[in-house]
């Protein structure tokens, strides 16, 4: 099983990530709220502005300060010169 880091020393498994996006959309909005009233979020933004929302194949739903681009190069195995949202 291969983790990531998502920013702040967090992780998450690769194999159980089933949407990884922007936080931008209406759509995602409303996913996200839905979730919260649920229960199902894990917010790991660290009270950093929401960058990306990842969906596990579990429904939970975890909100990272980092970028969708910068967390898709780190499950291709790209390396990133420093990261200004580790903590």
């Amino acid at each position: 099983m291969q983790f990531i880091n998502i920013g702040f020393g967090n992780a998450v498994s690769c194999e159980r990530i089933v949407v990884l996006t922007s936080p931008e959309s209406s759509p995602i909005k409303r996913l996200v709220a839905e979730a919260k009233e649920a229960g199902r979020v894990i917010d790991v933004s660290c009270g950093h502005k929401t960058k990306s929302v990842i969906v596990t194949d579990s429904e939970h739903v975890i909100l990272s300060a980092l970028t969708p681009e910068r967390i898709t190069d780190r499950i291709n195995g790209k390396t990133d010169s420093g990261d200004e949202t580790e903590g």
